[in-house]
């Protein structure tokens, strides 16, 4: 299973310059690919509420993924960049074709589009997005990805938007530039088995985590589809007590965690360390431990 890291983004964290030393030295490290999130807006009191219980104080600062990816991306020459999440209807979708084409030529074709809906109902508010056209969005704005990214002219027209007929250049340097959905709703799964390239799952208990990946393969197969990747965010909260829960315990435990998944079959795994560290140089230095403890244990 490949490991990956969160890059620089949040709270302590959200200063432009750490990003390009982070992200090499993560390279240097061995992480075979390095993640974005998203925050558009951190409402003071939450019209939604946060999955899981109160959203986390790192989010009230934080860097637009866009520009943290194009740090990295020339910063590192070899592992994967993707994003984890993007709130794709919180965007027009030919400026998310512009920016995720031009990332991935300056990446040389190392982009993972990662897209979800989100949890926010403040942030499409703050968009002038309706909350209830949220999922029908999502689906629109995959289509004009994939009729931008195919061979000019191209056009769209749409319930949402309409692309007269035109060039768009340039194009990405991959034929295909894979694009990962996240969630864990049976409508979720139906829109992943039928359209993306790879499930954004998140650090189920494994039993949970099986079961998602068997939901999302049967709906991959009664599209007529192959396999579906996956690429797993576990949000790591490192203590010295052991707990049931994934990610959140000693370094230990979340490596027999790693493990546990890659036997599931999951092909890629990344961990986010800002939630449970306070600098740099901390950051830095658990995240080799993780790595190291891993590769030596597999």
């Amino acid at each position: 299973m490949r490991l990956g890291l969160a890059l620089p983004q949040f709270g302590p964290f959200s200063d432009p310059a750490l990003v390009p030393t982070m992200a090499a030295e993560a390279e240097a490290l061995g992480f075979e690919s390095l993640w974005t999130g998203e925050r558009v807006h951190a409402a003071t009191d939450p019209s939604t509420p946060y999955p899981g219980g109160t959203m986390p104080e790192q989010f009230r600062r934080g860097l637009d993924p866009m520009l943290v990816l194009t740090l990295a991306a020339n910063a590192t020459t070899r592992p994967r960049l993707g994003t984890s999440t993007l709130s794709a209807p919180l965007h027009p979708p030919i400026h998310l074709a512009r920016s995720l084409a031009g990332l991935d030529r300056l990446s040389r074709g190392r982009i993972i589009a990662g897209f979800g809906l989100g949890w926010s109902r403040d942030e499409y508010d703050a968009v002038a997005v309706p909350w209830r056209e949220r999922g029908a969005r999502l689906d629109e704005t995959l289509d004009v990805l994939e009729s931008l990214w195919a061979a000019d002219p191209v056009q769209h027209r749409g319930k949402f938007w309409t692309i007269s007929p035109g060039d768009f250049q340039p194009k990405p340097v991959q034929q295909h530039l894979p694009i990962y959905l996240g969630g864990l709703s049976p409508a979720a799964f139906r829109r992943i088995g039928r359209r993306a390239d790879g499930w954004l799952g998140v650090a189920l208990p494994a039993e949970a985590l099986r079961g998602a990946l068997t939901s999302i393969g049967d709906q991959a197969r009664g599209a007529g589809r192959g396999p579906i990747a996956t690429a797993l965010r576990i949000n790591a909260r490192i203590q010295a007590a052991p707990t049931a829960r994934p990610g959140v315990g000693p370094v230990e435990q979340l490596v027999d965690y790693l493990h546990e998944v890659a036997e599931l079959g999951i092909g890629e795994a990344f961990v986010d360390l800002q939630f449970t560290t306070a600098t740099p140089a901390e950051l830095l230095d658990l995240a080799a431990r993780i790595r190291n403890a891993f590769k030596t244990t597999g």
